[in-house]
């Protein structure tokens, strides 16, 4: 944070009103450069935090952060999604949707809901289609079908590529801030890819299908059933891949649209399903470029 916090915090909030007015007046894409300036200004100050992954500790972070909303009047409705989200990471769940639904904001005043709105804003009046409706991540904005299908073809050749020449003692080294070996990442990516090769088959065979929550991050490092070596995780991560193109493959354009019924996001399109499966890859490449330089 600079030395002077109140100049930081009043740039900040300047660049989200003055993001706002151009909107009004048309000006959308100079109002865009000025969000991406909020935004990145955010993210250069949060990027060094160290946030602790503990489960008890990130608990304890989200507790803190209620505490710190709690006297800035934010809504009650929105504490307490975010309490009950806290107690289901307390026990190592994932939070449902039922539990913490997606928040609805005014884009003109701020105000929350935890319901898809459908009278005016009750503090300005804004119609019910202008708030901005927030999902759990940007993986939801989903990508056309070649694309999706296109990403997940490629992502295998880039670790392919990335650990190309390592032996087994170095895809098993642990890292000196006890984070993931390059291993874990490759169990990692192997069980989403198992996730999703099962979801698609659900897609297929029913209409309007559940969708249960996994913790597939907990698995990566559950040695329960290890393999013999990393390049043998790879080589299953490969083959069911391949597997799951194959059946893409085989639907029309309006198939991708079907919906299912997922328990952490609520209604989701196959689109959505395959796209987020496919960008989720994305954010692991680096973890294993890191180990490999």
């Amino acid at each position: 944070m600079p030395t002077d916090k109140s100049q930081w915090t009043d740039t900040l909030i300047h660049l989200f009103a003055l993001a706002s007015r151009l909107e009004g007046e048309g000006q959308y894409n100079l109002a865009k450069l000025t969000r991406a300036a909020a935004d990145s200004l955010c993210r250069r100050e949060t990027h060094p935090l160290d946030i602790p992954s503990d489960t008890g500790k990130l608990t304890a972070e989200v507790q803190q952060a209620i505490e710190a909303l709690s006297h800035l009047n934010v809504t009650a409705d929105l504490l307490s999604a975010m309490k009950r989200g806290a107690d289901f990471l307390s026990q190592g769940k994932l939070s449902p949707i039922t539990a913490t639904p997606h928040p609805y904001v005014c884009r003109g005043c701020g105000h929350v809901t935890l319901s898809s709105p459908v009278e005016p804003c009750p503090t300005c009046g804004a119609f019910a289609e202008t708030f901005q409706k927030f999902m759990p991540n940007y993986w939801f904005d989903a990508l056309q079908p070649e694309a999706a299908r296109e990403r997940l073809r490629q992502t295998p050749l880039v670790v392919e590529k990335l650990i190309a020449g390592l032996s087994d003692d170095a895809m098993n080294q642990v890292p000196s801030d006890g984070g993931w070996a390059i291993r874990n990442t490759l169990s990692h990516l192997r069980d989403a890819q198992g996730v999703l090769d099962f979801r698609v088959d659900l897609f297929l065979k029913e209409a309007h299908p559940i969708l249960e929550s996994k913790a597939v991050f907990a698995w990566a490092k559950n040695e329960s059933e290890r393999p013999p070596s990393p390049r043998d995780i790879f080589e299953t991560y490969r083959a069911s891949r391949a597997e799951t193109l194959r059946k893409l493959e085989t639907f029309a354009p309006a198939d991708w649209e079907r919906l299912g019924e997922h328990e952490e996001f609520g209604t989701v399109t196959l689109r959505q399903q395959v796209s987020y499966f496919a960008a989720h890859e994305g954010t692991h490449l680096a973890q294993i470029r890191a180990l490999v330089s």
